[in-house]
């Protein structure tokens, strides 16, 4: 995510960072150079003129634009319920923590020093390593470094062979919860709570899983990609003979405006990437990390992440 201040209006013109220009670059400057191309032989292709007017282009683009924006429209919905439901996550994580530190039962107040023994900062612990499993899960990224000094060396170990790793550690808070039960650290009415909590983030993850494996129906993006891409390079032959020169100029605002919404649409179609303009996952699995381990007295608490060339990742 870009992470600035507003720039000044000349500034805002100037920027490359976060702007989707460095994709449609090629597209864009292809796109220019056939309407310059069109411009000097006036239209000619070899022998052959094209006459072609502004009405064709008018009747299209309409459209065009009509429906690249709902399908940006459609993009950022899915950005924008992965960004809720990541809040989600954050909000029954701390609820998650201040649950299990108030309604299980033990012999003193729980606190980081007591280690992972203690079956509440066991699970406290492993609301912190879910968060980051659930990011490493939806960016398909198999390293499991972050959860190590989170949890046991056995179940870090066995976390590794899980296909779904955030399911796995939820799994294994269920058998601590079961545990208390048995053992009377927690009144059964209590522990309805923490269980609807652990459902809410499961059903948090769940969402975020249907939301990267579910696109925008691929048929829709290539028709539009198709239709922008014709337009903008048949444009040139119904301009050049009312604007003249002026065509590549006007080919190259035209084309930069429908290559890019082309562009961030399929960007922020999904969300859990690692794109300049994608949810900032790591920063906000370090703040639940931070809020839970504050909550324990923990001893290590982790700096913020801080954007670096105005990307907070």
């Amino acid at each position: 995510m870009i992470v600035r201040d507003r720039p000044s209006a000349i500034r805002m013109f100037l920027l490359v960072r976060g702007s989707v220009l460095p994709q449609i670059l090629p597209s864009l400057f292809v796109n220019t150079v056939i309407a310059t191309l069109v411009t000097i032989n006036h239209g000619d292709l070899f022998a052959l003129k094209i006459t072609l007017t502004t009405i064709p282009f008018t009747l299209i683009g309409l459209p065009l634009a009509i429906f690249l924006g709902f399908r940006n429209n459609a993009a950022y919905d899915r950005y924008w319920e992965g960004r809720k439901l990541w809040g989600e996550v954050v909000l029954k994580s701390r609820n998650f923590s201040r649950q299990c530190q108030s309604l299980i039962a033990g012999p003193q107040p729980v606190i980081a020093r007591l280690g992972l023994m203690d079956v509440r900062v066991r699970m406290i612990y492993r609301a912190v390593a879910f968060s980051h499993a659930l990011r490493l899960h939806l960016r398909d990224d198999p390293s499991i470094a972050d959860l190590q000094p989170l949890l046991s060396d056995a179940e870090w170990q066995r976390v590794a062979q899980a296909s779904n790793k955030p399911d796995f550690l939820m799994q294994r808070m269920g058998d601590d919860l079961s545990e208390c039960l048995r053992t009377g650290r927690i009144d059964p009415c209590l522990a309805v709570s923490i269980d609807a909590t652990m459902s809410s983030m499961t059903a948090a993850a769940a969402a975020c899983e249907r939301i990267k494996s579910t696109p925008i129906p691929f048929s829709y993006t290539l028709l539009l990609h198709r239709t922008a891409y014709l337009y903008c390079f048949l444009l040139p032959f119904g301009l050049v003979d009312s604007i003249g020169f002026m065509t590549p100029f006007v080919v190259a605002i035209v084309a930069y405006t429908f290559f890019g919404l082309d562009a961030l649409g399929d960007e922020i179609e999904e969300p859990f990437g690692l794109e300049a303009n994608d949810l900032p996952l790591e920063a906000i699995c370090r703040s639940v990390e931070i809020n839970l381990r504050e909550s324990l007295d923990d001893d290590f608490v982790p700096a913020p992440l801080a954007p670096i060339n105005y990307h907070l990742s």
